[in-house]
């Protein structure tokens, strides 16, 4: 989830007046998150409806023009989620692959990341599968086929690695180039199944299995 952010000091701590309390600003950058924690938090609703600025600004008790004083559009705050997303899967690609030598089990432990950053993040998985972008601009659904693009790349290196490690495929390239598509549907297919199930089908249940079969 997006971090948290700092609590507003207590209006009731010595020498303070609950009127000063009131008039204090969010610090440089600190309500552009909270409003996109309180955007993955309406997604996170089973069956939600589209989330509109109307309803996000009424959440955050502020009016929509304030909303448009941080994001140009509610097109730039879903970017801004679809960023937190990136950063955070192709972070922990990254530190996967500093610390796991064999290749196929580095696929296996991207794959598990994966479905258990949408697991923990319902709103977040709802993005990553298109269903809260429908009727959003066009751009948002390309660029989260991008990120499964980067994911597919990324499984397919793994499994070349571990192809060559083994020493046994005779096509390792192919082969490798199959099992990361596999991969990758099955990482989109759990993903979805969890959004649109309300969150009941968890995309971690049998997933060591799951893994152990396909690869």
């Amino acid at each position: 989830m997006l971090p948290d952010q700092p609590h507003a000091t207590d209006a009731a701590t010595a020498g303070q007046e609950p009127a000063a309390a009131s008039r204090k600003r969010p610090r440089p950058g600190e309500r552009r998150v909270q409003i996109m924690q309180a955007l993955a938090q309406m997604l996170e609703q089973p069956g939600g409806e589209r989330v509109t600025t109307a309803a996000l600004a009424a959440r955050l008790q502020v009016s929509e023009a304030a909303l448009y004083r941080h994001f140009a559009s509610k097109a730039q705050m879903f970017e801004g989620l679809i960023d937190f997303i990136e950063s955070s899967v192709f972070g922990l690609v990254n530190q996967i692959n500093e610390g796991e030598q064999d290749g196929r089990a580095r696929a296996a432990r991207i794959v598990a990341m994966v479905l258990q950053f949408g697991e923990r993040n319902p709103g977040m998985a709802r993005v990553m599968v298109g269903d809260a972008l429908v009727h959003e601009h066009e751009r948002l659904q390309q660029r989260m086929n991008q990120l499964f693009d980067k994911l597919e790349a990324a499984l397919r290196q793994g499994l070349r690695e571990g192809a060559a490690q083994d020493g046994g495929a005779l096509t390792p390239d192919a082969d490798a180039q199959v099992t990361a598509a596999v991969l990758t549907a099955f990482v989109a297919g759990r993903l979805q199944r969890f959004a649109r199930s309300g969150f009941r089908r968890l995309p971690s249940d049998k997933l060591e299995a799951c893994i152990a079969r396909m690869l």
